[in-house]
């Protein structure tokens, strides 16, 4: 059997050990969403760029105003749908680098719980007469710090899927919203 030294010991090297893993999984994950974020704003600004140039030619070859107006109007919804496109893209990065984010963490904080709560039964068995109400006062403290951690993993993610709800309503409004201008200046 192990000193209570030696347990807190080698329970520290454990701890640290797991922390350096959450700490590599998580940049890991974040790394990725990253490298799909500049993924996504590369290809954007290259097809916005292509599609401009596209665009700026067709305006310039226009022969009156009436032919420009329309040319123009009638690049609105193209040009919301793909703003919508983005969007969604955007939100599904960010929704998934959270969720692989928060179940990497959550994963880590509950195995931590239970190995501080198994290193503490045994140290507590080996603990001086009178000292009961100090470890209850100390399991108490641990399962209280993991609720309020669940309940703060539950409030991020409800406030991300609002996030994500508001930012779709937002964009299908918008798309909405370009549809009639575009029919409008067709009729033009």
């Amino acid at each position: 059997m192990f000193s209570v030294p030696e347990q807190f010991s080698v329970a520290t090297k454990a701890n640290i050990d797991a922390q350096l893993a959450l700490f590599s999984t998580l940049s890991g994950k974040a790394f990725e969403s990253v490298e799909k974020l500049v993924e996504l704003n590369v290809n954007a600004v290259k097809s916005t760029l292509e599609e401009s140039a596209a665009t700026t030619k067709q305006l310039l070859a226009a022969k009156d105003p009436q032919e420009f107006f329309n040319l123009s109007t009638s690049h609105v919804q193209p040009t919301a749908e793909k703003l919508l496109a983005y969007s969604r893209h955007l939100t599904s990065i960010a929704s998934s680098a959270q969720s692989e984010l928060t179940t990497a963490a959550e994963s880590q904080i509950i195995e931590s719980n239970r190995k501080v709560l198994a290193l503490f039964d045994e140290v507590s068995k080996n603990a001086p007469a009178g000292s009961e109400q100090w470890i209850s006062f100390f399991k108490t403290a641990i399962n209280n710090a993991h609720s309020g951690y669940e309940q703060l993993s539950q409030n991020t993610k409800q406030a991300v899927e609002v996030l994500e709800a508001n930012l779709n309503n937002t964009v299908t409004q918008i798309s909405q919203a370009a549809k009639p201008a575009t029919r409008a200046a067709a009729k033009k």
